[in-house]
C-alpha cells in the first residue's frame, strides 16, 4: 500500500492543469480546519471557500465503477466503509462552516470536472 498515492494522482494532476490553463488560482492539499475536524481537500478555492476532491472509484466505493474485493474482504470491505464515512463526515463539517464541496469521481471526463468546479466558482463569487 505504500505506492498509493494520497496527492497528485491522475486525474488531480488533469484537472488541476486544466483550471490553472483557464486562469484560475487555488492551492492544493491543503488542510481546512472546520469547526469540527480537519479536512484535507485536494483542491481549495480559500477565498470563494470552495472545496474540491478527486475521489478514486475503488477507494470510495463508486457507485458505477466500486467493487468490493473477493480477496481478504474481511479487511477491505470495513476499510472502503470507513473511507466513504469519512467522505460524509467531512462534507458536513465543510458545509457546516459554509463551504461549498464538489465531489469528481475519477472516471468523469476531464471536460466534466472542470465544468462542475466552473459552476461553483460561479455561484460563489468572491
Amino acid at each position: 500500500m505504500q505506492a498509493i498515492r494520497r496527492v497528485n494522482t491522475k486525474p488531480e494532476i488533469r484537472l488541476r492543469s486544466a483550471l490553472h490553463r483557464d486562469g484560475h488560482r487555488f492551492r492544493k492539499d491543503m488542510v481546512v480546519q472546520t469547526s469540527s475536524r480537519r479536512v484535507r481537500p485536494d483542491i481549495v478555492f480559500t477565498a470563494r471557500k470552495i472545496a474540491v476532491f478527486v475521489d478514486g472509484c475503488f477507494w470510495h466505493c463508486c457507485p458505477e465503477h466500486g467493487r468490493q474485493p473477493s480477496v481478504n474482504s474481511r479487511y477491505w470491505s470495513p476499510k472502503l466503509a470507513r473511507n466513504v464515512e469519512r467522505d460524509r463526515l467531512a462534507d458536513a463539517a465543510l458545509q457546516d462552516d459554509g463551504w461549498t464541496v464538489v465531489r469528481i469521481w475519477e472516471h468523469e471526463s476531464l471536460e466534466t470536472a472542470v465544468r462542475l468546479v466552473k459552476q461553483a466558482l460561479q455561484t460563489k463569487v468572491a
